[in-house]
Parts: C-alpha cells; sequence; structure tokens
C-alpha cells in the first residue's frame, strides 16, 4: 500500500468513526509506525481534512459529504481565469482538468482548485510560458470534475456555465463513463 493509499483508508477510518481513534491503533491497523501516522495526518489536514487530535486519538471532526459532477466545457484561454472564479465562487471545488484525445485516449491533471489564492498560483504557473493549459490540445474542449456540498450547486455552476457560452455537449465517439474507461 503506497502513502496516498493509506491516508485514503486512513480518512475512511476516521469518517467511519464516532470516537477518536488512537495512532497506536491506527498504526497497527495500517502496518506502519505511528509517526508515520502523525506525518499522514498532517499531510491530510494541510489538503483540507477537518482532523482533531484530542488526548484519546484522532477524530474526523465533520466527516466529508460530497457530491461531484464531470463538466465538459470549451472556452478561450483568456476566460480561463473566469471559468474557475466562477466555480468556486459558487462553492464549487475544482479537482482536475482531463481532454479525451482521439489518439492518446483520456489524459488528466489534477487540479484541487478550492480557492481564489488557487486560482492565482495556477496562473502565476501558466503565464510563465513553460506550460500551456491541457484545452489547448484539442481545440479548447475539456473536461472538469467539480465537487460540491450538494447537488442543488452543481446546478447552479452548470447553469452558470451554459449562461456563459462555456458549457459543451458531449458528442456521439466521446465516452460517457470517463472514470470506468480510466480505471479499467
Amino acid at each position: 500500500m503506497n502513502g496516498e493509499q493509506r491516508r485514503k483508508q486512513l480518512l475512511s477510518f476516521l469518517s467511519g468513526s464516532q470516537t477518536p481513534i488512537s495512532g497506536a491503533a491506527l498504526a497497527r491497523e495500517l502496518k506502519v509506525s505511528r509517526q508515520v501516522i502523525v506525518q499522514d495526518v498532517a499531510l491530510l489536514r494541510a489538503n483540507g481534512a477537518d482532523i482533531l487530535s484530542a488526548s484519546r486519538g484522532y477524530l474526523m471532526l465533520s466527516p466529508q459529504q460530497e457530491v461531484s459532477r464531470v463538466f465538459k466545457v470549451m472556452h478561450s484561454d483568456a476566460q480561463t481565469e473566469e471559468e474557475l472564479m466562477m466555480i468556486v465562487d459558487m462553492g464549487g471545488i475544482v479537482r482536475d482538468v482531463f481532454i479525451y484525445h482521439r489518439a492518446y485516449g483520456i489524459v488528466c491533471g489534477e487540479m484541487k482548485i478550492r480557492s481564489r489564492r488557487d486560482i492565482q498560483d495556477f496562473m502565476d504557473k501558466i503565464k510563465t510560458g513553460k506550460s500551456s493549459l491541457l484545452k489547448n490540445v484539442t481545440a479548447g474542449y475539456h473536461y472538469h470534475t467539480i465537487a460540491a456540498e450538494d447537488a442543488k450547486t452543481l446546478d447552479d455552476i452548470q447553469k452558470q456555465l451554459a449562461e456563459k457560452g462555456m458549457l459543451a455537449k458531449l458528442q456521439e465517439d466521446e465516452p460517457v463513463d470517463f472514470w470506468n474507461r480510466m480505471q479499467g
């Protein structure tokens, strides 16, 4: 089990418990040292997990419940920041960006954009000129997995993307279930 898998398992244990779980118990369960658990908890917190360190162990303060949806979008380079700001301002988290390339298949990049600061960091990296937007490989068409607290927020984001002319329709030759295709 690699570190990412272990941290997912750790989140699963904590999310499923109403009472604190000791670091020693988590270490035994995951077959690592207690120090590795301490480091994993620190990494999870840095990525937004709401984990409390109590005298009796670790406790997830609020289970991470969110819904997500994949949106196909198309816009100019100049509209990239506007698109991301609109999604974040409406309560969405941009998990990733991916394209469906007829020769290469699905090409995906993790984004984890949840704030205007994240957007500014992303845009600063693009503006260096050393990298370009993934969407440019497919004439502007790309997809985002957007997460939010509830389906209504995703519905509102979808409506706003449509009103701004950024929402694109799936073509007949595009796979509908992107994630199973990527994993399988």
